[in-house]
């Protein structure tokens, strides 16, 4: 049997005999350099950290291009350390599944240490000598784009927020507040410099968790609880940046399949864990093969060469390229146009809905006729072969367990970005008009069909979480299938698609608000009208 810790791997033979590939350098001197001189600490212990970033550097101390490891910090989910990292001793197995059917096995070891970001408690006490080391380089963060958000839906400051920009950085609860906290610490031993890399999937990555950081210095500053020098800290580049940067690899929730797979292997301890947050995670990442990590070289402290293990570093403004081009055309809108219509018409894999003609026209459509032409080529990602790459290879991915009502999730918070800034550039193009959009209008249409939690065959559906529901599910509980006029529709939706939060613009003032009508009833008119729509187009 196949035990994923410390003593279970010296039997490498074992593991090797079973299709594994193992670390190769001396962990054990690995994380004793790392504890006497941490460069980077990453903040959010989920799945892709763990598939892309803890890979990378493995390759790299395989290599011996770095001597010392990683150190994880969970600030959200507690159990994933408690329950996953810290009983494998930090290891972890990526599973990556690629398009040409082969799997590869590999067990991550260059995480060295696991901590609780947890006000008063030892794990923090560690953390804050972490943040008073020279040595420190960069701070990174994976923890969603929910993660930098001090307020809620509906824009009213979060309790634990509000509550810790009162008491200040000595015992803060919410998670920027302890970011902010150790920020101070780090201020408090000398001012030393350091990166601040927000690495989620999210626009102006690096801007958002700069906002956020100094919403709570410039309040601590204000109420005397912490000097104005620390305020002129946050914003000094030269002593703490906040690069932008652009991620790109699928890692979906464990896999059944992958499980069956290890446990047949051997391998104990193999089930995933579903904790009290509804975390999905377990001993195994499972993941796509292709990954893009682009970053804005600005390290106030240094950095480790990690462009040795292909990641991109480059122009601020080359990053914004890179990003928009990613999450505004080659991959984002794609997924989530995939994401809606799949839960109407019944898939439960994206990779099953790229073998349907209609949604791969519809993708190919959003993706090359209307998203390409106002795209910018960033120059060190061609965009044509980005997309490509993304409808011939990743997408129809058999082996990449990934559903739409996963990437349903919080649609309402990412249209704006996903589909609004394609809109804007034909908007301020002379030689473009957004009336003219066809595919684009139909994914807002059937967003809104899909508020209706009615399928394709009439059957009802749960929702994907979404912090807007409450909010315009109301509007949409007066459309019933079958009695939906022009009419009705446009006074039913007015509000919401005059509303730029969730667009990005006002469809009204663009006149795009007739073909979401149009489409909208269409899709309502009986079962099968939602094929039947994507079909006509």
């Amino acid at each position: 049997m196949l035990t994923l810790n410390e003593t279970g791997l010296q039997n490498r033979k074992e593991w090797e005999d079973a299709g594994y590939t193992l670390p190769r350098f001396d962990r054990s001197l690995a994380a004793a350099r790392t504890k006497e001189a941490p460069y980077w600490i990453h903040f959010g212990a989920g799945n892709i950290f763990r598939a892309f970033q803890a890979n990378v550097v493995q390759k790299l101390l395989n290599e011996k291009i770095l001597d010392r490891g990683l150190i994880a910090a969970e600030g959200f989910d507690y159990e994933i350390i408690e329950k996953i990292n810290r009983p494998h001793d930090d290891y972890s197995i990526l599973v990556t599944l690629k398009a040409n059917g082969s799997i590869e096995k590999t067990v991550v070891g260059s995480i060295v240490e696991s901590l609780l970001l947890d006000s008063g408690t030892a794990d923090f006490n560690r953390l804050k000598t972490i943040f008073e080391q020279e040595t420190l380089q960069l701070a990174s963060f994976t923890i969603t784009e929910k993660g930098y958000s001090l307020v809620d839906g509906n824009g009213n400051m979060l309790p634990a927020v509000a509550e810790d920009m009162a008491a200040g950085p000595q015992n803060p609860v919410s998670y920027i507040g302890k970011i902010t906290s150790l920020l101070y610490t780090r201020y408090l031993a000398g001012e030393k410099p350091i990166a601040m890399v927000s690495m989620d999937n999210c626009s102006h990555n690096g801007t958002k968790l700069y906002n956020a950081v100094f919403t709570f210095a410039e309040k601590w500053c204000e109420n005397g609880a912490a000097p104005a020098g620390f305020m002129d800290y946050i914003n000094n580049k030269k002593k703490v940046s906040f690069p932008l940067s652009m991620i790109d690899k699928i890692t979906p929730r464990p896999d059944p399949s992958v499980e069956k797979l290890l446990e047949a292997d051997g391998l104990l301890n193999a089930a995933p864990l579903i904790t009290r947050k509804n975390t999905y995670t377990a001993a195994f990442v499972n993941a796509e093969e292709c990954e893009y990590l682009v970053i804005e070289d600005s390290f106030p402290n240094g950095r480790p060469p990690l462009e040795k293990g292909g990641i991109i570093f480059t122009r601020r403004e080359t990053v914004d390229k890179v990003e928009k081009m990613k999450v505004c055309t080659c991959l984002n809108p794609l997924h989530t146009a995939l994401a809606i219509f799949g839960c109407l018409l019944g898939y439960d894999l994206i990779s099953k809905e790229m073998k349907d003609k209609d949604l791969k026209k519809l993708v190919e459509g959003i993706g090359y006729k209307e998203g390409l032409p106002v795209v910018i080529n960033p120059g060190i990602l061609n965009p044509e072969e980005f997309l490509s790459t993304v409808l011939e290879v990743r997408l129809p991915n058999p082996f990449m367990p990934d559903t739409p009502q996963r990437i349903a999730t919080d649609t309402s918070q990412k249209l704006a970005v996903r589909f609004g800034e394609t809109i804007k550039s034909y908007a301020a193009s002379p030689a473009l008009d957004p009336r003219g959009l066809k595919l684009i209008p139909l994914v807002f249409a059937g967003w809104l069909r899909y508020l209706m939690a009615v399928d394709d065959e009439g059957n009802t559906f749960p929702l994907s979480p979404d912090p807007m529901l409450e909010s315009i599910c109301p509007y949409i509980k007066k459309a019933e299938l079958g009695k939906v006029t022009m009419d009705e529709a446009q006074k039913l939706l007015a509000p919401l698609l005059k509303n730029k939060d969730i667009w990005g613009v006002n469809l009204y003032e663009l006149e795009m608000d007739t073909s979401v009508c149009k489409y909208f009833v269409q899709m309502c008119q009986e079962k099968g009208a939602v094929r039947k729509t994507l079909a006509s187009l």
